[in-house]
């Protein structure tokens, strides 16, 4: 088989432009090389999910390897900061806490902050785990700066943030750096998909005013439709729903609050989770749900009672399955986004897992003959990613209180997966938290979700105890003092954004 020359990626929308600025970047950086097709096909008249609005630290990379400047991104996105997720009634009703990006202290004898902390904690002699994490203690001023790498040691370092922005306007920003690098767009609907007779693999696709394109290796970018993965290969659906049952989202944005936040919110309702997503024109919302516990008007009802101002559109809903495409490289299709599987936005990973297929696929790239071994290779790295991302969201369904509703009663008694209860478990004896290979989510992550969902260790490291109680609590208030500090001296959050990407007013 000839060399992977003309790549055809199915879908636009955030994961198809993703896909095509990407790889753009890497294959037509050249414009002396005419070796190279890259065609996107879409069609106006197909909508695009596009809840995606928050992201994780992670997406900064990504835009960097792209070409994308930090300031023009958000101008042309209506972007802002984000800082971390405030999460609401999820432990009990009533309760909230604060999963931040950065570091939660410091290490003190080799072993982590939070060993000392809970040791002091017991006695009645730390603060709260957030005063310990810059991340954690500017949202509640509404403070952001981006982080001073001159300042080496001090909290002011350690900022770690990622973004809240339009989705569509991010897609539409993407298309034109594609195209500007030579992305062919092609508008249309697609009629048919063509397969070689003997091997199986995708020639061709037929559009419905009788166009054919062809191509060498095929992106299905189409979202839950997976025209490509599902309806033409008919790769097997590993369904998560018994794990995650919310079925359905509406989704709404409505008018802009006084004070700009730099966090998402995720607050825990009946059969469920809405989530608040503040840019700078509007802010996001929706509502996550199981349609086995409450109809679709009492989920938008619900919805719209929690807004902060008043809505721009009427609540659409999404319907979705949540759980995996067993192998989403086949031959020579790669799904990628929805069209690999779905796991509800709660911790924000939607588009971060778009930009781990595109790397992952750049760095495993094909050679005509497609190598078993390098795509065998790509479905264990994203079975694994996705596997453990999963087991983070649920985590936050299991490690609940709440029994207020028979949606909560099922999600607090359900079996979870082996992986998810040993870490669980290990942490609940003695406080140790451990990031197995590639995981996303490191133990800063995982320890802020148990610990704030309730599951307190039954000790703490041994080793903590050589020092004394009054060593180690002089150690952790001058970090408290010092984080406070820091805090003060960092803007607030609308006056950053004023300052330095703020986006022209939209006009009607």
């Amino acid at each position: 088989m000839k060399d992977m020359r003309r790549i055809v990626i199915v879908g636009g929308g955030t994961a198809g432009w993703m896909s095509a600025a990407a790889l753009s970047k890497l294959l037509l950086r050249d414009e002396g090389l005419k070796q190279w097709q890259i065609e996107l096909v879409e069609s106006d008249e197909i909508g695009i999910i596009g809840v995606g609005e928050a992201t994780i630290p992670a997406i900064k990379a990504f835009n960097t390897v792209v070409g994308i400047s930090e300031d023009e991104f958000l101008r042309e996105t209506q972007g802002t900061f984000k800082l971390g997720i405030e999460f609401v009634n999820w432990g009990g009703l009533g309760q909230r806490y604060f999963h931040g990006f950065s570091p939660i202290g410091q290490p003190l004898d080799g072993i982590a902050f939070h060993h000392h902390w809970l040791r002091l904690k017991r006695e009645g002699l730390a603060g709260e785990l957030d005063e310990y994490s810059i991340n954690n203690m500017a949202p509640r001023r509404a403070r952001f700066m981006r982080p001073r790498a001159d300042m080496a040691g001090s909290p002011l370092a350690e900022i770690a943030h990622a973004f809240h922005f339009d989705a569509g306007r991010y897609a539409r920003y993407l298309r034109r750096l594609g195209e500007l690098r030579g992305v062919t767009r092609t508008e249309g609907r697609i009629q048919s998909v063509q397969r070689d007779g003997e091997s199986g693999l995708l020639q061709s696709l037929t559009l419905t005013d009788g166009r054919v394109i062809q191509g060498d290796f095929f992106l299905d970018c189409s979202g839950l439709h997976a025209l490509l993965i599902d309806k033409t290969l008919g790769v097997p659906f590993d369904d998560w729903m018994h794990w995650l049952p919310c079925d359905r989202a509406q989704a709404v944005p409505c008018e802009s609050a006084a004070q700009l936040l730099p966090f998402t919110r995720s607050t825990a309702h009946g059969a469920g989770w809405q989530w608040r997503i503040p840019l700078q024109h509007r802010i996001g919302n929706g509502h996550v749900y199981s349609s086995a516990h409450i109809s679709d008007d009492e989920a938008a009802a619900t919805l719209l009672s929690g807004l902060d101002g008043k809505p721009l559109a009427d609540p659409r809903v999404i319907r979705f399955r949540t759980g995996r495409r067993r192998t989403p490289w086949v031959g020579n299709c790669l799904a990628v986004g929805l069209s690999s599987g779905f796991l509800e936005p709660l911790e924000s990973t939607s588009i971060h897992m778009v930009q781990s297929a595109v790397t992952r696929f750049m760095d495993l790239f094909p050679h005509g003959n497609l190598d078993a071994t390098d795509i065998a290779e790509y479905n264990r790295q994203a079975e694994f990613e996705m596997a453990r991302i999963r087991d983070f969201i649920v985590l936050h369904y299991k490690l609940t209180a709440r029994s207020d509703t028979e949606f909560w009663n099922y999600c607090r008694t359900m079996t979870v997966p082996d992986t998810l209860m040993a870490k669980m478990e290990l942490f609940a004896t003695n406080g140790r938290i451990y990031r197995e290979g590639t995981e996303l989510f490191t133990e800063a992550s995982w320890l802020q979700v148990m610990l704030g969902q309730g599951l307190t260790p039954r000790s703490h490291h041994p080793l903590t105890d050589l020092r004394s109680l009054a060593q180690v609590q002089a150690w952790a208030d001058n970090l408290r003092d010092v984080t406070r500090r820091c805090v003060e001296v960092m803007p607030p959050h609308a006056d950053f954004i004023a300052a330095n990407c703020a986006a022209s007013p939209i006009t009607t």
